[in-house]
């Protein structure tokens, strides 16, 4: 009698698995590119005319999942992780702002072959799509930022940087919670109705946090570029229509620069109630409504 051994699978960590769940939730496939020196994990679904969503400073592309399912119904959807961020992983270990940029044009190359994109970014994913769009306005159908940095200096509420500086020296449930508590206006209610979703979001939240790779990104990323504003000279030359969303009691990046950005350079701000620095996760809805107003509304350029 023959007997035949199976190679045991290597179980997967609490955060993979969370991780895991998210992805199922969503109705997009996963693959990975290898996108300059970053090997990327993209999530895309959906059919239509292309976006691209970026997330923020120590998240992951399924911090997306509350518009997801609707956005893909009209558009063809491609969420990455950023470098360093949730499953991408920067080969050399190195990362800066040349890096990152070249990996977005090469992610945008790869997604939306013959096709222009709305680019959407959000905190940090908001700093490196404005600061592509300087560059390479001309490949991008539209820009959306979302609560962005880079507009102006870096100056959070004293309120939200305390329990920031808590969460990043120290990663815990307590820490995270009590900072995740100053980024939606209510949190209780951001997690009822986020469902089933919301305690996985949690856990690989926690789980990023903790991963000495994700914590040397961000130690290389958020100085260079999210902290530093963005040359006013740069954004006043921006050629693609660009439009603002933004939660009125943001207290990471406060709506006052928006406001500021929005006048000096003729871009709508569109304003999110009940909201503080993630509208697509506390006010979806509100958030979807203002994302499709600013992919649709005529420019001047289009009904000259």
């Amino acid at each position: 009698m023959s007997t035949r051994h199976r190679t045991a699978r290597p179980e997967r960590s609490a955060g993979q698995q969370a991780r895991d769940l998210l992805v199922a939730a969503m109705p997009l496939t996963e693959r990975r590119l290898q996108l300059t020196t970053v090997s990327t994990a993209v999530l895309e679904g959906g059919d239509g005319p292309p976006v691209v969503l970026l997330h923020g400073q120590g998240e992951f592309g399924a911090v997306w999942i509350r518009v997801i399912t609707d956005l893909a119904r009209t558009h063809r959807v491609i969420v990455p992780d950023l470098p360093g961020h949730g499953e991408s992983v920067v080969n050399d270990g190195r990362i800066d702002t040349e890096t990152v940029l070249t990996w977005l044009g090469e992610l945008i190359d790869q997604t939306c072959p013959g096709e222009s994109p709305v680019l959407v970014g959000h905190l940090l994913g908001g700093a490196i799509a404005a600061r592509y769009a300087v560059r390479h306005g001309d490949r991008l159908s539209h820009l959306v930022l979302v609560d962005t940095l880079g507009l102006g200096s870096y100056r959070p509420a004293p309120s939200f940087a305390f329990p920031l500086m808590g969460f990043v020296a120290r990663p815990t449930p307590r820490t995270r919670d009590r900072l995740f508590d100053r980024c939606f206006l209510d949190m209780d209610r951001v997690g009822e109705q986020a469902g089933e979703q919301w305690q996985p979001l949690l856990e690989y939240a926690l789980d990023r946090a903790r991963t000495p790779s994700v914590q040397a990104a961000l130690r290389r990323l958020i100085p260079r570029v999210a902290m530093p504003a963005i040359p006013s000279g740069d954004l006043a030359r921006l050629d693609v229509p660009t439009d603002l969303i933004h939660g009125r009691h943001d207290l990471q990046v406060r709506l006052g620069a928006a406001e500021a950005a929005s006048a000096r350079y003729g871009w709508p701000l569109h304003v999110i109630e009940d909201c503080r620095d993630d509208p697509a996760a506390e006010r979806p809805e509100a958030f979807l409504d203002a994302l499709r107003t600013a992919m649709e509304e005529p420019r001047e350029e289009d009904s000259a």
